[in-house]
């Protein structure tokens, strides 16, 4: 039985990585919660195990959406999409999502009848969710909100791997993702991580994007400590 209700964490809402602590129950006294997914208890604190969004519900239960490979699509997401067929008004683009999306051949900077891309199946597109419900496919762009083409289009070269929706969006906190920038410090590579749970990366050395592939792969499981660590080790290798 519960005497009152324990002190809400935090982090509720937020993207959380393993070891993280989302409560310390040092600072609870004959109060009751509930573990779900994602979590334990490490002593007198919570801790995360996977990588996700926080989330509480009623009376007290606490867990982690989790770091899954399906992909609901929302207005405003970024995703990389492969295209799977061309019609005389839309691209129709695999996104990872229950649905293809359609992505219109206007739907790019400066775009016109007399310029429309011209896409082979299985090119990689970069493009921005901007309609998206339940019963209807989604709508992609290839264009900011000012209509800019940014960093959104094809994406040429490079090699294309799947990740946990979770992990993918850690890869695009902010601040910076500890893994990322202890990359970048070190290494010259060019990336693109779509919320659907695709990451492009390029580098000028195939041993670079072998290592920046492999420490994202392995990263899923990481907190912010052993990300560093693991990257120091790849990049000892490379020495």
């Amino acid at each position: 039985m519960e005497s009152k209700k324990p002190p809400r964490s935090a982090l509720v809402d937020d993207y959380v990585v393993p070891g993280d602590v989302i409560l310390d129950l040092a600072d609870m006294t004959n109060q009751t919660i509930k573990l779900g997914a994602g979590l334990r208890q490490d002593c007198d604190t919570i801790q995360v195990t996977s990588a996700g969004r926080l989330r509480l519900s009623k009376p007290n239960k606490y867990w982690v959406e989790n770091s899954q490979k399906r992909y609901i699509p929302s207005v405003e997401d970024t995703v990389l999409g492969i295209v799977v067929d061309t019609k005389p008004d839309n691209f129709l683009v695999d996104i990872k999502g229950p649905n293809l999306a359609f992505l219109p051949v206007l739907s790019f900077e400066g775009g016109t009848r007399r310029n429309i891309p011209k896409f082979e199946i299985g090119t990689l597109i970069y493009a921005r969710v901007v309609k998206a419900n339940s019963i209807m496919n989604p709508e992609l762009t290839c264009m900011d909100a000012t209509g800019k083409a940014a960093e959104f289009g094809q994406l040429k070269n490079g090699y294309t791997f799947e990740i946990s929706t979770g992990l993918a969006r850690m890869l695009l906190s902010s601040p910076t993702c500890p893994l990322l920038e202890a990359l970048g410090k070190k290494l010259s590579f060019e990336i693109a991580v779509g919320l659907n749970g695709r990451v492009w990366v390029n580098a000028p050395s195939p041993s670079n994007v072998i290592l920046v592939s492999e420490a994202i792969k392995k990263s899923e499981s990481f907190n912010r400590i052993q990300q560093r660590s693991m990257v120091e080790k790849l990049l000892a290798k490379l020495a």
